[in-house]
């Protein structure tokens, strides 16, 4: 079996999840910008509409939720030492073919719009700026103000078409 295979998670993956995204957080915090908890609980996982991992044992994964009908990619994370090995891009090939599979025409996402590895790779793989999110993308966006993501460094919501 291919040790980088992208699948869905199984229960024992969803444990490693929030270690596997603290450590790719910390690239973040050496350019200054600290990022609250994010995965949530082993609960919060499994309700996701969709978490996909890669490695065994887990060195990335992906999450996607579903708001105002679209596909919405939450979390895309990889831990620093396995990155530049094409795991988030496998990751979010995966994320747009669950999303495609099930019927979704758009993928949204929030990130970061300046920092190399959040919007400038988005947009590289057909992500644009998404000038009329609905009340949902709204909502995330204000859940971000208020836990403080734009005060050192810019956000912005993505959308990619999927015909």
């Amino acid at each position: 079996m291919d040790r980088d295979a992208v699948r869905r998670a199984e229960d024992a993956d969803l444990l490693l999840l929030p270690e596997v995204e603290g450590a790719a957080d910390a690239p973040f915090a050496a350019i200054g910008i600290p990022l609250p908890p994010g995965t949530g609980s082993v609960e919060d996982l499994r309700a996701a509409a969709c978490v996909l991992v890669v490695g065994r044992p887990v060195v990335g994964f992906a999450r996607l939720e579903v708001v105002d009908g679209l596909a919405h990619l939450e979390q895309v994370s990889v831990r620093p030492e396995h990155q530049g090995r094409g795991l988030g891009s496998a990751l979010l090939d995966a994320a747009l073919a669950w999303a495609a599979g099930r019927g979704f025409g758009r993928v949204s996402l929030t990130t970061f719009a300046d920092v190399p590895w959040n919007g400038p790779f988005y947009r590289r793989r057909g992500f644009v700026e998404f000038t009329a999110p609905g009340p949902g993308l709204l909502r995330l966006r204000e859940e971000e103000v208020a836990a403080g993501l734009d005060d050192h460094a810019r956000r912005e919501v993505l959308v990619r078409d999927l015909s």
